[in-house]
């Protein structure tokens, strides 16, 4: 597998996830915590505020690529 095929495929698997979260959002069945998860990972993923300033060389934007399929992952 090319590094390509693989950044689609895992483009293609968080796309699924994001999905299923926000199906799962809506369900009464998902405990409380988890909605909470999803709601802290998605306002981090569009906030102005981040933990590490993106001037930090590398920390900066790495944590935009870290922390939002981290928290993803989580609530899955």
């Amino acid at each position: 597998m090319t590094a390509a095929t693989q950044l689609r495929e895992w483009a293609r698997l968080i796309q699924r996830d994001i999905h299923a979260v926000t199906l799962a959002s809506r369900d009464p069945r998902t405990p409380w915590y988890a909605k909470a998860i999803a709601i802290a990972v998605a306002a981090y993923a569009v906030s102005p505020i981040y933990l590490i300033p993106d001037f930090i060389p590398i920390f900066g934007q790495l944590d935009d690529l870290v922390i939002p399929p981290l928290g993803i992952w989580l609530v899955v």
